[in-house]
């Protein structure tokens, strides 16, 4: 099994076009004209500025592999006897067709999806005053751009598809990027998406059943159902939103990113329309009074409030590793993968404070502390119902949206993870009408739908603060590594070492906090993840007798020169 998984290293041979490298005789310096030549004998179409990029990072890989836990070049095979090029189909890692607006598309797409037009009131709440609140939500998005400079860096350094598997598996070898790709594509993925799909459906309902009112609970909506739609209604609706997402996406790629694209666009203009409209109401002094007392008065005083506030803040700012699922399909990842993650970051905090500020100027403390949906509550008090209902359809699309950035990116994920075996190869394969992994979006829409009909998401949202972050700060982690490790592999983009370093810091808060705010259910995450180990040694590791300890109760038997069988090892 070891074996197979070896011979399947495809996609990132695929996502680098790496062969193995040659060396002259002097000191083991990378051959451009050797590497060529390979790359020109596998028939493959000339990209000489990817090519160049990646002779750099295959020949120190190379080099700094020899007491790795995972030696790459050794057990490089020719791309021509890859399932795709048997079946006549382009690899996504050839196709190189995402651009920048794309990428931003990806990245702000994720980013700005429901939180910011429905539950800004978690961070407010906690906070206590508007100056407090918006100083939370700068802080916030900040650090959330630690760890997304932390992977821009890796992702230009190691340019391929599958995000933190890719780094893990280079960083630490397959043993943990298997339990990443276990973890995100059974629960972390999936159950993202399911919640998204919930809450369209839920504005949606209310637009039918309700006609965009806002909620005055201080609750959020839930697959509990809602005072405005049954919960077989949502259900069935967040269904049909998982399909339609899955068949635009299993069209074309061209299709999927062009949406993208659209509700791109869709989520700016509403937010600049929000913070507008929230201006102009502070101009004429016909909104609300949170700023005659003073920015900063009613300001907790409590620690503990302001790391609630925090965490809230952190999770609406979640997203910004979207596009390194998807970087070996840049046109030119190494330099548009950080501007495209340095110009979202600060996209997204500056359309999140004005928002926050535009919803200041036109609603009370009060009535932001207990609503959950904030933009419909803001859009009725200044246009009466059909501002409601115009703010509704604005929700639902941005939802909408940010399903498609996510479907994209997360099939990716379980693409990649069958070209290195960690799944059936069949969900590593291209289809060779449209150029995209039909197998991967279908497990994907069938995981997320199991999750819509039966899923549970308030423990979700422990599972996802608790294994989420922990595989993050691994990931970042490997920043420090790789730069003490190999410090001579090419970085086109290269953060400040204390930045890795803060967002491991604030990835350790958040685990910290998951873990003593729930024990029981961090308990049940660290256990959902452990049970990874056997599934790697089964599926990928060389067999269950591989693992440490718990593997000598799956010796195999084998057959002894005298006729008797018996356990490998000895004859009993």
């Amino acid at each position: 099994m070891s074996t197979a998984l070896l011979q399947q290293r495809d996609s990132f041979e695929l996502a680098s076009l790496v062969s193995s490298s040659s060396t002259d005789g002097d000191g083991g310096a990378t051959s451009s004209r050797g590497s060529s030549d390979r790359l020109s004998n596998l028939d493959y179409e000339d990209d000489e500025q990817i090519h160049n990029q990646q002779l750099s990072f295959d020949s120190v890989r190379r080099q700094s592999y020899g007491g790795s836990l995972f030696d790459y070049g050794e057990h490089m095979f020719p791309l021509a006897a890859s399932a795709d090029a048997r079946d006549g189909a382009l690899p996504l890692e050839k196709q190189k067709r995402l651009g920048i607006l794309n990428g931003l598309g990806l990245v702000v797409g994720v980013q700005i999806g429901s939180g910011i037009f429905s539950s800004p009131s978690q961070v407010d709440a906690q906070a206590g005053s508007p100056g407090a609140s918006l100083l939370v939500w700068l802080i916030a998005g900040l650090l959330a751009w630690t760890g997304a400079a932390s992977y821009a860096e890796l992702g230009s350094a190691i340019p391929l598809n599958g995000g933190a598997q890719a780094y893990l598996h280079h960083i630490f070898g397959p043993l943990p990027a298997f339990l990443f790709a276990w973890t995100a594509i059974t629960v972390l993925k999936p159950g993202s998406m399911a919640i998204i799909a919930i809450v369209f459906a839920e504005y949606i309902g209310r637009l039918i059943f309700s006609h965009g009112a806002p909620d005055t609970a201080t609750e959020s909506m839930s697959t509990e159902g809602s005072s405005y739609s049954p919960l077989w209604f949502n259900k069935t609706v967040a269904v049909a939103c998982v399909l339609v997402v899955t068949i635009i996406n299993a069209i074309s790629t061209k299709l999927s990113t062009r949406t993208g694209d659209v509700f791109l666009f869709l989520k700016i203009s509403s937010l600049v329309a929000i913070t507008v409209i929230g201006l102009v109401v502070l101009v004429f002094h016909k909104g609300a009074d949170n700023f005659t007392e003073g920015w900063f008065a009613g300001s907790s005083s409590s620690l503990g409030n302001y790391a609630i506030a925090l965490y809230a803040g952190l999770w609406a700012f979640d997203g910004w590793d979207n596009l390194n699922y998807v970087a070996a399909e840049m046109k030119n990842p190494s330099k548009d993968l950080p501007l495209v993650i340095h110009l979202a970051m600060p996209i997204v905090i500056i359309c999140y404070l004005a928002a926050n500020l535009a919803y200041y100027a036109v609603l009370q403390s009060s009535e932001l502390a207990k609503s959950s949906t904030i933009a419909l509550a803001f859009g009725e008090r200044v246009f009466g119902q059909v501002g409601a209902i115009v703010f509704t359809v604005c929700v639902a699309l941005s939802c909408f949206g940010a399903l498609n950035a996510i479907a994209f990116t997360s099939a990716r994920l379980v693409y990649v993870s069958g070209k290195d075996g960690f799944l059936p190869t069949r969900f590593g394969k291209v289809n060779k009408k449209t150029d995209t992994p039909i197998n991967a979006l279908l497990l994907q829409a069938a995981v997320t739908i199991v999750f819509i009909l039966v899923g549970e998401f308030k423990t979700l949202l422990t599972f996802y603060g608790v294994a989420g972050y922990l595989f993050y700060f691994l990931t970042v982690l490997g920043v420090i590594v790789l730069r003490a490790r190999e410090p001579d592999l090419e970085r086109p983009y290269k953060t400040f070492i204390i930045t890795p370093i803060l967002f491991c810091c604030v990835a350790l808060f958040l685990i910290s906090r998951g873990i003593f705010s729930a024990t029981l259910e961090a308990s049940f995450v660290a256990l959902f993840v452990l049970t990874g180990v056997p599934v790697y040694y089964w599926r990928a590791g060389g067999g269950l007798h591989k693992m440490p300890v718990l593997g000598w109760f799956f010796r195999p038997k084998m057959q002894h020169n005298d006729g008797t069988t018996g356990y490998i090892g000895g004859h009993n």
